[in-house]
């Protein structure tokens, strides 16, 4: 049952009706939908559930589920091909093919970015520009690595630091996405158990930290540069309010969107500055609560400087013969040897990629090819999980059991030419195996695996 102090505390917003808010609540409906990752190929009408989905109207690659399948035993959701998210996140989309229709050559932040839903948004729109995901606790930030890796994008550079440390990168950034932490009251349908975390004070505290957030990261966004600010939160505190926080910034001024009045998302409006934003609510709207809306930094005291005086060690002639011998290596990458593993960085963004390993903690960036031992390449995982149309070695398909097997890092028998081979279900990689005269090896990562479904 849904408190009365937080039902209380949404009379008078915009959009909500207690008694059809709270019918819904009550009526537990679980809304299940996913984003089909746009550069991973997956066949929907070969598969199981994907081919009875009905489309999300503000998100091209957005889908509803009839119901919840079991996700772990799908090979695909492994293979990254999807990322299960919650409908009303994906409005970020629309918003970004409104602001920055084309993202060539731009550079984006998702400053709270694990367990990765925006990030892996942001990679699709930015295929042409970078990504810097970033994650401040240890533990979410290995999950945000193993969901990038999984989506196979080479434009991501996942970071773990406070807000606080991006004031090192003045002026860096083109857009900014502060999906910030929240007392998570648009989740309650989702999550029940959330209930009874919810109180007043909890509201004020996480309306203190926003403001921290926001005002510590402000700086590292462009002139011209957009903030695109969220919540699954209800509580005015921590969006109308956090509206007139961010408008109060000198430069920052609200832009205004117009999605169609059949989407039933509802506007909203600051008291002091009159910003508008949006909130989804439950009884309006397939999907969770959630609050956004977005600024533009109009002006800026001068643009961000950085030297180019942080070295990293290019991959030597020999290694790039070697690597060269397996596959064709693309032209527009810079090929660099980073603790013990080969690197592609795009060189469009070699002096952006520098400044950041230079002023921030850097936990994984571009993408990782592998290591040379002698005259062999050693194909990293992140390798076969890729957008690289050409790869080093063949490929094997399995059916779905076989899959499932590799993806439990089990014994296989697989046949097949001898050597590495990249194991594939319905087209997509899964990831290495190396078929040897009597077995095959398995390379799945171990703390990827399956371990009961």
């Amino acid at each position: 049952m849904l408190p009365e102090p937080f039902l209380n505390s949404l009379q008078g917003l915009p959009g909500f009706d207690r008694e059809s808010f709270v019918h819904v609540h009550e009526m537990g409906e679980q809304v299940t939908s996913l984003r089909l990752n746009s550069t991973k190929g997956i066949d929907v009408a070969k598969h199981h559930f994907l081919n009875n989905t009905a489309s999300i109207p503000w998100c091209v690659n957005g889908r509803y589920l009839p119901e919840r399948p079991s996700f772990v035993t799908d090979p695909l959701w492994h293979a990254g091909a999807y990322y299960v998210q919650e409908a009303s996140s994906m409005f970020i989309q629309y918003i970004l093919e409104q602001i920055m229709p084309s993202a060539e050559g731009k550079i984006a932040l998702d400053l709270c970015a694990a367990p990765g839903g925006k990030s892996t948004l942001l990679a699709n729109h930015f295929n042409k520009g970078l990504v810097v995901a970033n994650e401040t606790i240890k533990a979410r930030n290995a999950i945000l690595v193993e969901n990038i890796t999984k989506w196979g994008s080479d434009r991501v550079v996942i970071t773990q630091n406070d807000p606080s440390h991006f004031k090192a990168l003045p002026h860096f950034f083109d857009l900014m996405v502060i999906d910030a932490p929240c007392s998570g009251s648009g989740l309650f349908r989702k999550d029940p158990s959330a209930i009874n975390e919810w109180s007043e004070e909890s509201v004020q505290h996480c309306s203190t930290r926003q403001s921290r957030i926001v005002e510590d990261s402000i700086g590292t966004l462009k002139e011209g540069g957009y903030l695109i600010y969220s919540t699954c939160s209800y509580s005015f505190d921590e969006d109308e309010k956090m509206m007139d926080t961010i408008a109060a910034i000198p430069g920052m001024q609200n832009v205004s969107l117009d999605p169609p009045v059949n989407w039933n998302i509802v506007a909203c409006e600051s008291p002091q500055h009159h910003a508008k934003g949006f909130r989804f609510y439950p009884d309006k709207i397939k999907g969770e609560g959630f609050f956004v809306t977005v600024f533009k930094k109009e002006q800026s005291n001068n643009a961000g400087y950085y030297a180019d005086d942080f070295k990293w060690n290019l991959i030597s002639k020999i290694e790039h013969e070697v690597m060269s011998s397996f596959f064709t290596l693309p032209t527009d990458y810079i090929f660099i040897n980073h603790q013990n593993n080969l690197i592609a960085v795009p060189a469009l963004f070699e002096l952006s990629i520098k400044a950041l390993l230079k002023n921030v903690y850097v936990k994984k960036m571009g993408l990782v090819i592998g290591e040379i031992k002698g005259k062999d390449l050693i194909p990293a995982h992140a390798l076969a999980m890729s957008n690289w149309i050409t790869l080093p070695y063949g490929t094997i398909e399995v059916d779905e059991q076989t899959a499932l097997q590799y993806l439990r890092r089990a014994d296989l028998v697989l046949e097949g030419e001898k050597g590495w081979q990249a194991v594939c279900y319905q087209n997509i990689r899964l990831g290495w195996a190396k078929l040897l005269p009597n077995r095959s090896n398995n390379y799945y990562p171990t703390e990827w695996r399956i371990l009961k479904y």
